[in-house]
């Protein structure tokens, strides 16, 4: 007989997972609120259906085990009417707690910590339609215990039980809207506000709102608009083959679109129209496509984004050309502002341009030179500057820079206030790259299995582990470290890997990562405070945590 597979339950458990998933990479800022408040608390949760988790936070993020926690701090069950407030927690907490229905147990400060962070999470992801959704699909598998957005669904004999916020949020904007005329989208929701925290309290006027935003569609929406500029920039006419369906190649990998979304997003923040910055944003990933080509190149790299790189499929000769191309189109793409934006927002691009170009090419020189020399530099500041001039620029601060100069921001003072926190998080981006390109499933990292060991590349990892290795092991692990790309084969990748397991190099780069993460995101709430709160700093406040939100 044939095996019919089945569908595991949509149990209380399984919601909560997936609810931490979506939002890890949808809403990240939402996650690490939420962690801030359980740090340090191991909680466990019991559902009507019988299904356990256990709740703990990690660094910034959350961590689901879909088990029964043997001995936690706080301990919660929940039966269907409990879960019916947990999505919108619109009463009090004396409110929420019902006869027979809400248990609690645990010390008094980490109850209220959890409250707290359930209110972050509950709240704030409410507004978000793929949360709506999931919780949808949860309630619509057994409508007689919630009742249904429609009577149809819920039947004459079903209990008129109503999921206010569920079916609220479903009619303020249901599914057949027509699409927002704007190109981020009405993604985002007002943070809730904590006026109790068990000790102290607020004035409603005393908080500042916060927004959210949904990451994850707001990329993909910011991507498909860039993608469509660069094909409009691209040139229709000869040589094709040779030269411009080859600088297709690349921007259509489908990267993660972080550079567009942060250029559209930092305009929106100023108050300009996201349109404004979509030419702008395409220019950036032209020149960011150009220098791959050229960083492939250079390293050798066999792959980009899982496919065969340029020079490996149509030889060295072409690749170069199109690199040289693309960084040609771009500089064009700049300078054809000036019909839109005038001529000192297109100046001000073109200095900004030029400036991050000068520090990508000091930083490709910099690890270039450590190579050629078979250097390893003694410190991780080495590695921060190096990192910062060569990916930092043109992946986190100049995007922007440069989104705040298309909506008519020129002044250095105010420019200048993105560099600390983004230098900051552009690292921590950096260095978690770097570890999944060591531990990161190839499908999903879409590069070389160890690619970075066999180019040689000093990653913060590889500074540690010869900080850290023992006398009579760096001679082996130089020999290694200086083979040509050619002569290295995986079995070398794999014993400088296992050198770094021994040392504890890859925990080291993690918590650094995590670190300077933090670091970021508090100068960004601190150097970004004079902007007000609107979806484009809720954009790039969602883009600021995700650092801390990727899995490693």
């Amino acid at each position: 007989m044939p095996v019919t597979e089945t569908v595991p339950a949509f149990t209380g458990a399984r919601l909560l997972d997936e609810t931490v998933a979506a939002l890890s990479d949808r809403a990240p800022a939402i996650l690490a609120a939420a962690a801030d408040q359980l740090r340090g608390i191991r909680l466990g949760l019991h559902f009507n259906d019988g299904s356990h988790a256990t709740l703990t936070a990690r660094h910034s993020r959350i961590v689901v085990d879909r088990d029964r926690c043997p001995d936690p701090d706080v301990e919660v069950a929940f039966d269907n009417r409990a879960m019916n407030l947990l999505f919108d927690l619109q009463r009090p907490p004396a409110g929420q707690v019902l006869p027979d229905s809400l248990d609690v147990r645990g010390s008094r400060d980490d109850t209220l910590a959890v409250w707290r962070a359930f209110t972050l999470l509950s709240q704030r992801a409410a507004g978000l339609r793929s949360m709506q959704e999931l919780w949808g699909a949860y309630r619509e598998q057994a409508p007689q215990l919630w009742g249904s957005a429609t009577p149809a669904a819920r039947g004459p004999a079903a209990d008129p039980v109503d999921w206010t916020a569920l079916d609220f949020l479903a009619r303020r904007s249901p599914e057949d809207a027509p699409a927002p005329p704007v190109l981020i989208g009405d993604t985002t929701v007002t943070a809730p506000r904590l006026l109790w925290d068990g000790r102290t309290s607020t004035d409603w006027s005393l908080e500042d709102t916060v927004q959210d935003a949904d990451l994850m569609e707001t990329m993909l929406r910011c991507r498909a608009r860039t993608n469509e500029e660069i094909e409009r920039l691209l040139p229709d006419r000869e040589p094709r083959a040779e030269l411009y369906d080859l600088m297709r190649s690349y921007p259509a990998r489908q990267g993660k679109g972080l550079r567009p979304t942060l250029t559209i997003a930092a305009c929106a923040a100023f108050g300009g129209r996201p349109d404004d910055a979509v030419r702008a944003a395409a220019a950036l990933e032209l020149f960011h496509n150009g220098f791959l080509v050229h960083d492939d190149i250079a390293d050798e790299s066999t792959h980009r984004r899982g496919l065969p790189t340029l020079h490996e499929e149509h030889g060295l000769g072409l690749a170069v050309n199109v690199g040289d191309g693309m960084n040609l189109l771009a500089v064009d793409a700049f300078l054809s502002n000036l019909e839109t934006l005038g001529l000192v927002r297109t100046l001000g691009l073109i200095h900004e341009a030029v400036h991050m170009c000068r520090e990508s090419i000091e930083g490709q020189a910099m690890e270039l030179g450590w190579i050629r020399h078979e250097v390893v530099p003694g410190t991780d500041d080495a590695y921060f500057t190096m990192s910062t001039k060569k990916t930092g620029w043109y992946t986190c601060i100049s995007p922007c820079r440069i989104g705040a100069v298309c909506a008519g921001v020129t002044d250095p003072a105010v420019l200048s206030r993105f560099d600390e926190a983004f230098r900051l998080i552009g690292i921590a981006f950096q260095i978690q790259d770097d570890i999944l390109n060591l531990v990161g499933e190839e499908a999903l990292y879409g590069k070389e299995p160890l690619g970075d060991l066999l180019e040689g590349k000093r990653t913060v990892m590889l500074i540690h582990l010869f900080r850290t290795a023992y006398a009579h092991e760096r001679p082996r692990l130089l020999d290694v470290l200086r083979q040509r790309r050619t002569d290295k084969t995986q079995q070398h990748a794999e014993e400088l890997l296992a050198a770094m397991r021994r040392h504890g190099s890859i925990e080291y780069a993690t918590d650094l990562a995590d670190r300077l993460a933090a670091e970021g995101i508090a100068r960004f709430e601190e150097d970004l405070r004079f902007i007000p709160e609107n979806e484009g700093k809720a954009v790039l406040r969602q883009i600021a945590h995700y650092v801390t939100s990727r899995p490693l």
